[in-house]
């Protein structure tokens, strides 16, 4: 009986982590082929709208822009202090050799090579979660020196100040698909936290996490923002070949 519950961490475990991994990688083919309906496609299309708005009078926008991004930037900054002290605490547990774990409720494996597989996978997850979030500040700081530069004064050509809002807009999504790379690495510590208790919590939580997040990144109702977006890549093609 007892090797049929450490059997259980051999087969839910791989298949709660395979559903999650399943999920993303649909997702990310739902990014890529139908923007518009995802949350993350349809605003990273409107972040390209809000560059190129805020670009065109910098001296009217460069205000409202900075402060955009220094309030990203804060909330990059929130979870990255957040990461790294949970893997300070993290570590802490680790290196405590006096805490009796046999007598925890586990359903599963409570062997001490078992414990530590658990605590090191919740570790990293903490620590990608907080170079994720690092570069995110990294990304924004750019996007925030760029924003505010003259392209109007510095080049008459209309190509070339799209050319720049281009540009910019690639920086400030590249910051905000860190976060929510960071973001992911912390949904992702919830279910390996409750694998501490069991297999079978694990599990579970990955089903919910996974039922969570399918309402919070897709998005029926934002079609419509392919139509400007498609224009506007066509507006551009014909400038850059007159």
């Amino acid at each position: 009986m007892e090797n049929a519950i450490v059997l259980l961490d051999y087969v839910l475990v791989p298949a709660g982590l395979m559903i999650m991994v399943s999920y993303h990688m649909w997702l990310l083919h739902r990014i890529l082929k139908h923007p518009t309906m995802t949350v993350i496609g349809v605003n990273a299309i409107n972040r390209r709208f809000w560059v190129r708005a805020m670009m065109e009078d910098v001296s009217k926008n460069g205000v409202l822009a900075v402060q955009s991004l220094r309030n990203n930037i804060m909330a990059s900054s929130v979870l990255a202090s957040t990461a790294i002290t949970l893997s300070s605490l993290i570590a802490l547990l680790m290196s405590t050799s006096s805490v009796n774990r046999s007598t925890w409720f586990v359903i599963g494996d409570k062997s001490e090579l078992g414990f530590s597989i658990k605590f090191f996978s919740i570790l990293v997850c903490f620590l990608g979660a907080f170079l994720l979030t690092v570069q995110s500040i990294r990304c924004y700081s750019h996007a925030s020196i760029l924003i505010n530069v003259p392209v109007k004064k510095m080049s008459p050509h209309p190509h070339h100040r799209l050319l720049t809002a281009d540009y910019v807009a690639r920086t400030v999504n590249r910051g905000s698909y860190f976060w929510s790379l960071g973001l992911r690495a912390f949904y992702l510590s919830l279910p390996l936290f409750l694998w501490i208790f069991g297999p079978i919590p694990m599990f579970l939580c990955c089903i919910a996490l996974v039922l969570m997040l399918y309402f919070l990144d897709v998005t029926c109702g934002f079609g419509w923002v392919i139509g400007p977006s498609d224009d506007d890549h066509h507006h551009e093609e014909e400038l850059g070949s007159s």
